[in-house]
């Protein structure tokens, strides 16, 4: 009798966690993965938004990204954008981490103002950012000349406009990840420093034999999630320079954008965004079994 009354209990249970998820699932189905089937139907299509028939192109759409410069060009920027951003940014929000762990007068008001830039949408940085960098009136040329330095056109030459936009990333970006390493930091019992620090190791070892270790998880979190950001990144480049100058700073999402709504070919666009959900996709899967480790702490 009470295995009956159990087995009925658990079904009572698994019909209302069925009727919560109900509404999730279907938001998620109408507006994520329906237009994604439908976007991936898309890709294999001369899809032109303008043309009133559409026709059948089969994997055409896919062999031509393979020998289409101006998107070999966008995917090696997106790369390079995430290549340069992912040690730095990670090295920057882990030093602020460990800097506003210790206990001292005044630490809430740092972790603020660190925080602060995250609280700032990117279209709004990118206006302001746009702004200091201007080689007439921006305030970063103004610091240049005033100590004898020449001004610079950061966001007109394509030597070092990216350069500009990955500035303006970490700025963004990194209050955000302290934050994630200060979570993962607290985390770490004491003890363990003690114990190192018993054993005469100085703040150094203990850094890299207790500190880093024990922060492989929360390490896999940000490196994962500051690639798949870096690699789409879109508003910066599109408030900032266009994907110009010379397309020096058009990203794979630049790219999409200006295939599916300047050119009108939503075929050749879905095409190559599927192309690089699965470059992220492998990406990120080789990135969580580098990561993996069954510490637990």
């Amino acid at each position: 009798m009470r295995g009956y009354r159990s087995a009925i209990y658990e079904k009572q249970e698994s019909r209302a966690a069925f009727l919560f998820i109900l509404p999730a699932f279907a938001l998620l189905a109408v507006f994520i993965f329906y237009p994604m089937l439908h976007a991936f139907v898309i890709s294999f299509q001369n899809y032109n938004l303008i043309a009133a028939e559409h026709s059948w192109s089969g994997l055409a759409n896919y062999r031509k990204l393979f020998s289409d410069e101006t998107f070999g060009a966008s995917l090696w920027h997106s790369f390079y954008f995430t290549l340069v951003v992912l040690p730095v940014q990670t090295a920057i929000s882990l030093g602020l981490a460990l800097l506003v762990q210790k206990k001292f007068r005044g630490v809430g008001f740092f972790r603020t103002v660190y925080f602060v830039p995250v609280a700032v949408s990117f279209a709004v940085a990118s206006t302001i950012f746009r702004l200091i960098y201007n080689k007439d009136y921006g305030m970063l040329n103004a610091v240049l000349k005033g100590i004898g330095l020449p001004a610079l056109d950061f966001l007109s030459n394509p030597d070092i406009s990216m350069l500009g936009i990955i500035v303006l990333c970490i700025w963004r970006a990194m209050g955000f990840v302290m934050v994630i390493f200060l979570a993962g930091l607290n985390n770490i019992p004491d003890s363990l420093y003690e114990a190192a620090h018993v054993d005469g190791a100085n703040a150094v070892q203990r850094f890299f034999l207790v500190t880093l270790p024990l922060l492989k998880r929360t390490m896999a979190f940000v490196v994962i999630i500051t690639t798949m950001d870096a690699l789409k990144i879109f508003i910066p480049i599109y408030i900032t320079t266009s994907g110009g100058p010379a397309g020096s700073t058009s990203t794979v999402v630049h790219f999409i954008y200006e295939t599916a709504f300047k050119q009108m070919n939503m075929g050749y666009a879905a095409a190559a965004a599927f192309l690089f959900f699965f470059l992220v996709l492998i990406i990120s899967i080789v990135q969580l079994r580098v990561f993996r480790t069954d510490v637990e702490y």
